[in-house]
């Protein structure tokens, strides 16, 4: 059995250094011209709350209401308290586009906290470039993209991709020699692929060692694919780079579990599922595969631990869903 170990690269974690309460805390005088003086300052939440990615992006939305409560409570920003304006765009691309436009014209907020696929903040883009609007986008995401309107606050290829899969590679990760990139069809797994079927071959693993798949949203049947990854891995040295996103994660664990394949022989290496999504499926599918990210809940340190308890706190308080046994993530984290 070859040695497994939760895998955190110290380089990702820089990414993760601005928090919500940072960031609404440092909005200052550049929200003033967006309220008059004495009334509450305006935020934007723009987070699917249905849909196929309302799996991540509900817990995204609670923790920033967490953070408006927390900073109203310590007075506001510049004595103005907080007000949080949520919209559900339900997974849907054009209404994230729509969404943000009646956060930033109709609603006059200072900034949004919003999306998660690289798809809905792509749809979202021109309507905060042409508006001047400011947008806090809390995922990791595929580069190539730098606008003066947009805070992104989670990793870039070369941060969380390019690591995981040298660790792979690594002997301490199992020296494995093929690779199969498997993601939900759009712009950040087919980008981010793109660019690791590049580091691959460029490292010497011949294009015959490379599979590469993609799956549209909410796709559920995973019995056919996960039959190729069998027969890909068969000989041995072959290991699963998911960026596959939102609900269809569950079915491909499930059916990868069903199908006999271990993480001891085949393990998947995910970019998009973390702590929060795992209150959603059968653990037991998921035991000795890996994922990369910028945070881990598990990471032991005061503020970490504060930041933990103080969700499950608030969670429970409002009687949200799962209470007090609410977990944090990366996005999470940096929302």
């Amino acid at each position: 059995m070859k040695s497994r170990r939760k895998f955190l690269t110290d380089a990702t974690r820089t990414a993760a250094g601005f928090g919500v309460a940072a960031l609404l805390g440092n909005l200052g005088n550049w929200a003033l011209s967006y309220a008059a003086d004495k009334e509450p300052i305006k935020i934007g939440i723009l987070h699917s709350l249905s849909g196929t990615m309302a799996i991540s992006e509900v817990s995204l939305r609670d923790v920033v209401l967490m953070a408006v409560e927390e900073i109203n409570a310590a007075g506001g920003v510049l004595g103005r308290q907080l007000q949080p304006v949520v919209v559900d765009p339900a997974s849907n691309w054009d209404l994230f586009a729509e969404k943000a436009k009646q956060l930033l014209l109709v609603d006059k907020v200072a900034a949004v906290f919003g999306c998660w696929t690289s798809v809905s903040r792509k749809s979202v883009l021109p309507v905060f470039e042409s508006n001047n609007g400011l947008l806090f986008y809390p995922v990791q995401y595929e580069g190539e993209e730098c606008s003066r309107n947009v805070f992104y606050t989670g990793a870039a290829v070369n941060q969380q991709a390019i690591p995981a899969v040298e660790y792979l590679m690594s002997e301490e990760g199992g020296a494995y020699k093929k690779f199969y990139l498997l993601g939900t069809d759009y712009v950040y797994p087919r980008t981010t692929n793109k660019i690791l079927r590049a580091m691959l071959l460029a490292k010497g693993v011949p294009a015959s060692n490379i599979g590469e798949e993609y799956t549209p949203f909410h796709h559920q049947d995973y019995q056919t694919i996960v039959g190729k990854i069998r027969q890909f891995a068969r000989k041995g040295d072959a290991a699963v780079i998911s960026t596959i996103n939102g609900d269809s994660n569950v079915p491909f664990y499930k059916e990868f579990a069903n199908q006999g394949l271990r993480s001891e022989d085949v393990p998947i290496m995910a970019f998009s599922v973390a702590e929060d999504e795992l209150r959603g499926m059968d653990t037991s599918a998921l035991v000795g595969h890996l994922a990369a990210w910028n945070y881990y809940q598990s990471i032991d340190s005061p503020a970490n631990k504060k930041f933990v308890a103080d969700f499950k706190a608030y969670c429970k308080k409002k009687g949200l869903p799962g209470g007090g046994k609410r977990v944090t993530d990366d996005p999470i984290e940096a929302a």
